[in-house]
């Protein structure tokens, strides 16, 4: 007698569900975030520079253009341009000298270095320029009567104004570089010293070509920086008409005296200088971004 036994089929596998299809639409969170963004910029920036340029410009060309033969306002350019054309070389050949140390040597004191090349960014620029005072005024400074002896007035004259613009504006240069040299490395540097080469010569022919991107665009931050500084310039210029005056002082003083076509006339100018900044910013940018390009695409 023979026994049959059937055979055990494999249960039917479970097919997931198909998920449903979703129509294709657009995303909420893409189109509300840019939309809150482009308010945010208009509202904030925008809306006051454009109401800047049409109070400007609010009786005719001509009497904008004759805001300019005042004789202030020159004055104060002049004095805001004579600040900044000091401060900048200044703070170039520091932030230069310090980022080239931090990234390619090993010291005692660098955090330290860091930190205080980090410190104008968290202080208000009033401070500084209270520092100034509390250091080099005749009557009560701290090194005020060694001022007063050498002949020398810091305070309430121009050295006290470029001193004030060269604190505030010098950590743009050496913050620019010093991320740049720390990813370049030091093989190119060290294979110069090889063939030869001397440690001034490395600095010409390899670092600085190799971060002049870097520190052009740290040039034009530090530029854009010193020509506009209100703050610790006005604790230590006394505000002078004519002879302790910059132009964001004269700006401020100029719409005080309800002379608002001057002051409108003068922020033009700021307003100026703060978009070719911005131009040579996206220039440098695109000028870095090409470079990179190009060093990808050599073998």
């Amino acid at each position: 007698m023979t026994i049959v036994v059937p055979t055990l089929e494999s249960p039917a596998a479970v097919r997931a569900p198909r998920p449903r299809s979703r129509r294709p639409g657009p995303d909420l969170a893409a189109i509300l975030i840019p939309l809150i963004a482009c308010l945010y910029v208009g509202v904030v920036i925008l809306l006051p520079a454009l109401s800047v340029v049409a109070s400007a410009f609010a009786k005719g060309l001509g009497p904008f253009l004759e805001n300019f033969q005042s004789h202030e306002l020159l004055s104060a350019l002049r004095l805001t341009l004579f600040a900044t054309a000091v401060a900048v070389p200044c703070n170039v050949i520091f932030g230069l000298a310090a980022a080239t140390a931090i990234a390619r040597r090993q010291f005692r004191g660098k955090a330290l270095l860091l930190s205080i090349i980090d410190l104008p960014f968290s202080i208000s620029p009033v401070v500084v320029g209270l520092m100034l005072v509390l250091l080099y005024s005749p009557t009560h400074g701290l090194l005020g009567g060694v001022i007063e002896s050498l002949g020398w007035k810091i305070i309430f004259s121009w050295p006290g104004i470029v001193l004030a613009t060269i604190i505030v504006t010098f950590p743009f240069m050496a913050r620019e570089v010093i991320p740049l040299l720390e990813e370049e490395g030091w093989e190119q540097e060290e294979a110069a010293r090889t063939l030869g080469a001397t440690n001034w010569q490395v600095f010409w022919k390899v670092t600085l070509p190799s971060v002049r991107w870097a520190a052009l665009y740290g040039l034009i931050l530090t530029t854009a920086r010193a020509l506009g500084e209100f703050g610790a310039v006005a604790v230590v210029s006394g505000n002078i008409e004519g002879l302790t005056q910059t132009l964001p002082l004269f700006v401020e003083d100029a719409y005080k005296n309800y002379q608002t076509e001057l002051a409108f006339g003068a922020a033009m100018v700021l307003g100026g200088v703060a978009i070719v900044s911005l131009l040579l910013k996206l220039l440098v940018e695109q000028l870095l971004e090409q470079d990179k390009k190009a060093a990808r695409i050599e073998p």
